[in-house]
């Protein structure tokens, strides 16, 4: 007998997680609707928890980093079909017709839906999402390594992929946690001198199994000068979501240099002399739209980046939540819905 209703872990209020049945509705034209096998839970999610996000309506399942089966096509979706494995994430589909999208921005759609945020995510059983939304993933995957490469993955995979370093260029990795250790993995696949710089020298072993070719210990040493000393970082890839941390490492930029910010840290500062006489920049990375993310599943499959993972249930999302806010959790936190 089909099933007629679902779980999933909702915020009733800012602060309140909790555990419910709901109706499994068919997806409304131009969407489907997705059996979910695995969710990520990410730092962002606290927007939805905390009530953090301006306008926010309540109740709403969280999580951004999805991916499951379709289980239904709805009407007028083409190219999709009933089985295929999918990822959704941060970007839950774009319009097509605003100024933005006209222009190629899929990003700034004006009427982009946020996954989990301004839309339904992944903390249940079953997801509905436009097709504009859907990320096709690919066969070597497995669904609790492939959920957080829809967030952590494409967010560090996609800048460092639009950024101006070439193969044999030096690319420095700032932190070693949930997006960092994803960061020297791309780095090094993608033929980058790649440099892993963390506190502690604990963190060395990890860093040259991850691909990093030399790791700097932020707590023993000046960061900035070491890079200068290898003629310093075409690209730095800021992970951390420390503003100081960040600023300790800026003056390692070559000439030409820039410093990519992806980590949502407090502010940081930076020197505009450094900037002009070097002609550096300092820039941020929005992830990425659901193309993207098709392609950083398919890179990751070829050249067997994985993320590290703690794994929780469901039914102990609101745990798992807790797990990641509190930083104990050393990389990622991923739900399984256990099918």
């Amino acid at each position: 007998m089909a099933a007629t209703t679902y779980r999933a872990v909702q915020v009733t209020a800012p602060g309140k997680l909790e555990l419910v049945e709901r109706e499994l509705t068919p997806p409304p034209p131009g969407t489907v609707r997705i059996r979910v096998e695995a969710c990520g839970v990410c730092h962002s999610d606290a927007m939805t928890v905390t009530g953090g996000f301006s306008g926010i309506s309540y109740p709403r399942i969280p999580g951004h980093e999805v991916v499951g089966k379709i289980d239904v096509v709805g009407d007028n979706v083409a190219n999709w079909k009933s089985g295929q494995r999918v990822g959704v994430g941060w970007s839950g589909g774009y319009c097509g017709h605003c100024e933005p999208c006209r222009r190629g921005n899929f990003y700034a759609c004006e009427a982009n839906q946020i996954t989990g945020v301004t839309c339904d995510g992944g903390y249940a059983e079953y997801i509905t999402a436009p097709a504009s939304a859907l990320a096709l993933m690919p066969t070597g995957l497995v669904p609790i390594d492939a959920a957080p490469l829809m967030c952590a993955g494409l967010t560090t995979f996609n800048s460092l992929r639009n950024s101006s370093a070439r193969a044999g260029d030096v690319v420095a990795v700032l932190g070693l946690g949930g997006l960092g250790h994803l960061g020297v993995q791309y780095a090094a696949k993608m033929g980058f001198h790649t440099v892993g710089i963390a506190r502690g020298k604990d963190k060395e072993s990890l860093a040259r199994e991850l691909g990093a070719a030399i790791y700097i210990d932020s707590q023993a040493q000046n960061p900035a000068a070491e890079l200068q000393k290898l003629g310093g970082a075409k690209v730095i890839l800021a992970t951390a979501i420390s503003g100081e941390a960040m600023s300790a490492v800026e003056g390692g930029l070559a000439l030409g240099g820039t410093m990519i910010v992806v980590g949502a840290a407090d502010s940081m500062q930076v020197s505009p002399l450094f900037l002009l006489m070097g002609n550096r920049s300092v820039k941020g990375w929005y992830s990425g739209t659901s193309i993207d993310s098709q392609d950083t599943l398919a890179f990751s499959a070829r050249t067997g980046v994985h993320s590290l993972n703690e794994v929780y249930p469901l039914e102990r999302a609101a745990e798992a939540y807790e797990r990641m806010m509190s930083g104990k959790a050393r990389f990622r936190v991923v739900l399984s819905m256990g099918k």
